[in-house]
C-alpha cells in the first residue's frame, strides 16, 4: 500500500517553500540597510515637528525614504544624500541668499559646497535640509519637501534690500 504522502501534489509544498523563502529574504534585507544617525534638533519635541515628519515624501529628488534614529528627522538616498532636522533654532536676519518654493522660505548656505544647507525662514521651530548637490539637485530636495515643512505655520518671510524698511539714522 502507498504511503499517504505519496499521493499529495508536488507543487504546492514548493510554492509554499518559495514564497516563505522569498519573504525571509526581504525580511533579512530589509535588516540589512541600518538607520541614519541623527543628533535630534533641540526643539525636536515640538508638535508642528510631528506634523511635519508625518507629512514627509517616500522619495526625494528621486531617492528613497530612509529610517531615522531621531526624531524629527527623515532621510533620503543610499548613502543619505538629503537629510532634514525639524526644531532647530530659526535663523535671524541675514544678508544670505533666500529662495521662496512652494509659499515657504527658505536660507542657502553655500559655504560647504557642494553640500548646502536650507534653513526655513519665518517659521518656528525652523527646519534645516542637508542636500549633497553632487547626488541630487538642491532645488528639487526643497521643491519635494515644502509641502510637509508647510505645515508649520509662517510668522514671516524673506524680504529684499529694496522692500527692507529703512532705520531712521539719529541726528
Amino acid at each position: 500500500m502507498p504511503h499517504p504522502a505519496a499521493h499529495r501534489p508536488r507543487g504546492l509544498p514548493r510554492t509554499v517553500l518559495a514564497a516563505v523563502l522569498a519573504l525571509t529574504g526581504a525580511v533579512v534585507l530589509a535588516g540589512c540597510t541600518q538607520a541614519v544617525t541623527f543628533d535630534a534638533a533641540p526643539h525636536a519635541t515640538d508638535p508642528d515637528c510631528a506634523a511635519v515628519v508625518v507629512r514627509l515624501p517616500d522619495v526625494v529628488a528621486g531617492l528613497a525614504e530612509r529610517e531615522t534614529n531621531a526624531q524629527g528627522t527623515g532621510a533620503w538616498g543610499t548613502p543619505a544624500a538629503v537629510l532634514l532636522r525639524c526644531g532647530v533654532e530659526p535663523p535671524g536676519p541675514t544678508t544670505d541668499r533666500c529662495v521662496t518654493v512652494d509659499g515657504v522660505d527658505w536660507i542657502i548656505d553655500e559655504s560647504d559646497a557642494p553640500r548646502f544647507l536650507f534653513t526655513t525662514y519665518g517659521r518656528t521651530p525652523a527646519v534645516e535640509v542637508l542636500v549633497d548637490n553632487d547626488v541630487v539637485s538642491g532645488s528639487t530636495a526643497i521643491a519635494d519637501l515644502s509641502q510637509a515643512v508647510a505645515a508649520i505655520p509662517a510668522e514671516g518671510g524673506c524680504v529684499g534690500l529694496d522692500d527692507a524698511v529703512p532705520t531712521e539714522s539719529p541726528d
